[in-house]
């Protein structure tokens, strides 16, 4: 059975004007001590998917479908029920260390908590803990920091404090939605080694949330491709690199610079993302894709398999089709 289990997932917002489809329909599977990558544009449905299965969408937020974990359907849980499980066994690195830790705490009082709540620790043993993990995460003077506040700190070590908060009971789950983001690249480089150092030390499975495919190539063992709240391509990481079947994913991986090709312009993905409050009736993609054809306006396509069991895409267009474009696109 799958650590994480995800079957027709769906998020609906209700707001004034119309009911916001944010996720629609997707479903995939997470092992033990596995790497998945998210990529996609912003507004894809990401985060929300990771929200809605961690019970913290928006208060006008609704969510439909099963989300499994070890048997249990989190989507059917009580709130009590889920405070158990959050921050101990499934935890989650939200973006914006700045605004996701309280300015008004001391990172030692934001840290002990989960502690204190979860594993029953005095305010001693948590502090010893919550120090351990700081020297963990490789912070300089975990001793001295911990007593700091946020704005004290760098965004690379608020970034780490957020790592460090999320693993400190040791999840099997954890969620990072876009950890290297506003990141210099030198730190980014760091929090990536960190992450892949952490998963080989306490075992825990990662679901990385990103728009970056340099991100998901350095870390990632299978990547979900996301557009208009659909999924458009699974696969494993070797194959979205050397193999891309779907145009959307053709389209990213022609917009990253390439080291082979020095003083070449970017190709860019002409348009914009759907608007989710009037999704269109086929592929979401299609208003904006160089290989539509009429059906693509006319009826969605299935996720259906390329080669094997995980290799899936989400196109009327056949492989063969897309052949020159993806061997221009792959070996990024």
């Amino acid at each position: 059975m799958p650590l994480v289990e995800i079957n027709d997932l769906r998020v609906e917002f209700a707001t004034h004007d119309a009911t916001v489809r944010a996720v629609n329909g997707v479903s995939f599977t997470l092992e033990e001590g596995e790497t998945l990558g998210i990529v996609g544009e912003s507004g894809s449905g990401k985060s929300q998917m990771v929200l809605a299965m961690l019970g913290l969408l928006a208060s006008n937020g609704r969510a439909s479908g099963r989300a499994m974990y070890r048997g249990e359907n989190l989507l059917g849980m009580s709130a009590k029920a889920l405070n158990r499980i959050r921050g101990n066994r499934l935890s989650m690195i939200f973006q914006d260390p700045m605004s996701s830790l309280n300015p008004y705490l001391t990172i030692e009082r934001q840290m002990t908590e989960v502690l204190e709540l979860h594993k029953n620790m005095t305010r001693r043993e948590a502090k010893k803990r919550a120090i351990a993990m700081l020297e963990a995460v490789r912070i300089p003077e975990a001793a001295h920091r911990i007593g700091q506040y946020p704005h004290e700190l760098s965004g690379g070590m608020r970034q780490r404090v957020m790592i460090a908060m999320a693993l400190l009971c040791e999840p099997e789950v954890l969620f990072a939605d876009e950890p290297t983001t506003a990141l210099d690249v030198t730190v980014q480089a760091q929090v990536l080694q960190l992450l892949r150092d952490l998963q080989r030390d306490f075992g825990t499975s990662i679901v990385l949330i990103t728009h970056d495919l340099g991100v998901v190539a350095g870390l990632c063992e299978k990547v979900m491709v996301m557009y208009g709240g659909r999924v458009m391509e699974q696969c494993d990481a070797a194959t979205l690199f050397a193999k891309p079947s779907h145009p959307y994913t053709i389209g990213l991986l022609r917009a990253l610079p390439r080291l082979d090709q020095q003083g070449s312009e970017l190709t860019g993905i002409p348009g914009n993302p759907p608007n989710m409050a009037h999704p269109p009736a086929g592929c979401p993609f299609h208003g904006r894709c160089a290989d539509a054809a009429a059906e693509c306006a006319a009826r969605a396509p299935a996720l259906t398999a390329v080669d094997g069991a995980y290799w899936l895409r989400a196109c009327h267009r056949p492989v063969d089709a897309l052949k020159t474009r993806y061997r221009e696109a792959s070996h990024v």
